[in-house]
């Protein structure tokens, strides 16, 4: 049984922090899926992964390509099941249900923290899946470093 991490972005934008992420779980043999929930930020999140230098490039693909298996990270709208998928990062409210955290290596959900709708919905999503026996740790930013401020025991 995996591990959901929550990432309360406070200090840097998803578009910074989200490469870190994403390069550390490729780094650990991870396959990605990088579930958002609206096709145009899907396109944005595309974008944003082609930006930076090259050798920070994080090879991807949007789902509903040809080669959607050989990809390292996927770009989704969830819904179904993507085989061989060992991580799952949500962003924008995308949904992480039970069974999928459970057969995850990890599942990340990150939300910006100045906006309250996505607070109140990543605390649903906590509760939703420590109740159900998940394990789960809450990171914040502080000061530029990420710090562990929460955690169920399983």
């Amino acid at each position: 049984m995996g591990s959901v991490y929550f990432y309360h972005l406070t200090e840097s934008p998803l578009e910074e922090t989200l490469p870190v992420l994403l390069s550390k779980a490729v780094d650990a043999g991870w396959r990605v899926e990088l579930r958002g929930k609206d096709a145009q930020r899907q396109d944005w999140l595309d974008r944003q992964l082609w930006l930076g230098s090259p050798e920070a490039f994080l090879a991807h693909g949007v789902a509903g390509g040809l080669h959607d298996a050989l990809q390292p990270i996927l770009i989704t709208l969830g819904g179904g099941t993507v085989q061989g998928i060992d991580c799952i990062v949500s962003v924008d409210g995308a949904d992480i249900t039970v069974p999928e955290a459970q057969a995850a290596s990890r599942a990340m959900i990150l939300f910006d923290g100045g906006d309250g709708a996505a607070v109140q919905h990543a605390r649903g999503q906590w509760k939703q899946l420590a109740d159900a026996g998940c394990a789960a740790q809450y990171w914040a930013q502080d000061n530029g470093r990420w710090t562990k401020k929460a955690e169920t025991k399983t």
